[in-house]
């Protein structure tokens, strides 16, 4: 099949729908079937949210997921909410994060649950977009869980064991016909500036190692936006020349919110891999216009050539309002559909 030249994708989750996020605090006063037609209803508002955009690759929108993390500890055995870590006071920021200590060595004999999602979605996606998932990979996954010393020293100790969790679920997710896999792997860009960058890579090929051939596998790397806020030393730099061995089809790159900082640098991803430039800023509530996107789209093909260029916003969009949301995915495919024609 011919690449689509600047193709437009997201990179998973959306904003969840208003009398969601009222009836996530009010569980109790739905059943079982109510709380169904309740996620249902929410992928169908985000598939039609991004199809009426024009996307091209669209998501569920993880409409299921309340974290990016914590809502796939849900499926993992041996660990205990740890409520005593984490800050409850002061302005919004990573370390209100909930964390987990662990008490067994870690198991998810039911998967992660990205299967019943891309399941969904199937179901209830219109069949002419391509249909994409996303999964955190697994020094991601460990980040808000606590070493306990015997079982596992340290955070590499925790990876280890979830990368073969990751692995299956990536494979099932295969299994059920997805063809376009995200395996976001933000911790690695966040702290590439500290940590050893060639044993980074080592994990992530060994944990796709056996779907490379058999689905479009990518990867996301940012520097963190819980609550709109970045976590990370902000430079793509250090993850470089390593993380050009990442055995993928495509890398997303944030770089609207770092002001197309080190846009250069892009074509040295460009000559290994397909590149999915961040090009809508989801920390900020100003609306790119379609002749700011098309502004951008031209810089960036000074160094992705066009059929290994794709357009995307900087991160998931689920800390972004969802009437911002929708109007920057308009005008980002307005501003793509301007550029190919």
């Amino acid at each position: 099949m011919q690449p689509i030249p600047i193709r437009t994708t997201v990179v998973g989750s959306y904003p969840f729908p208003g009398w969601l996020e009222f009836a996530t605090l009010n569980l109790d006063k739905f059943g079982a079937a109510d709380i169904e037609e309740m996620i249902e209803d929410a992928v169908i508002a985000a598939i039609h949210d991004q199809t009426s955009a024009g996307l091209d690759v669209i998501t569920d929108g993880e409409q299921t997921r309340l974290d990016f993390n914590l809502s796939f500890y849900g499926y993992i055995k041996g660990l205990r909410p740890n409520h005593e870590e984490t800050r409850k006071w002061g302005p919004p920021a990573h370390d209100q994060r909930g964390k987990h200590s662990i008490v067994e060595p870690l198991t998810a004999p039911e998967g992660l649950g990205a299967v019943a999602e891309f399941r969904r979605l199937k179901r209830l996606a219109p069949s002419n977009f391509t249909l994409k998932a996303s999964v955190p990979g697994p020094y991601t996954l460990s980040g808000r869980m606590i070493p306990d010393g015997k079982i596992y020293k340290d955070r590499f100790d925790i990876t280890e064991d979830l990368l073969p969790i990751v692995r299956k679920e990536l494979e099932s997710l295969v299994e059920a016909g997805c063809t376009e896999i995200t395996v976001d792997e933000p911790s690695m860009s966040c702290y590439a500036y500290k940590e050893d960058t060639k044993r980074f890579v080592d994990i992530f090929n060994r944990t796709i190692q056996s779907v490379t051939d058999k689905a479009r596998v990518s990867t996301h790397l940012c520097f963190g936006n819980f609550k709109g806020r970045p976590v990370g030393y902000r430079k793509l730099y250090p993850m470089l020349p390593d993380f050009l061995d990442m055995n993928v089809a495509e890398i997303h790159i944030e770089m609207a919110n770092r002001e197309f900082d080190e846009v250069e640098l892009l074509a040295e991803f460009a000559q290994k891999m397909d590149v999915a430039v961040g090009i809508i800023d989801v920390k900020n509530y100003y609306v790119e216009s379609v002749k700011d996107v098309v502004e951008r789209i031209k810089m960036c093909l000074k160094y992705v050539p066009a059929e290994k260029l794709a357009v995307a916003p900087d991160c998931g969009l689920s800390q972004t309002a969802r009437w911002a949301s929708r109007q920057k995915l308009k005008n980002m495919c307005l501003g793509a559909k301007e550029i190919r024609g």
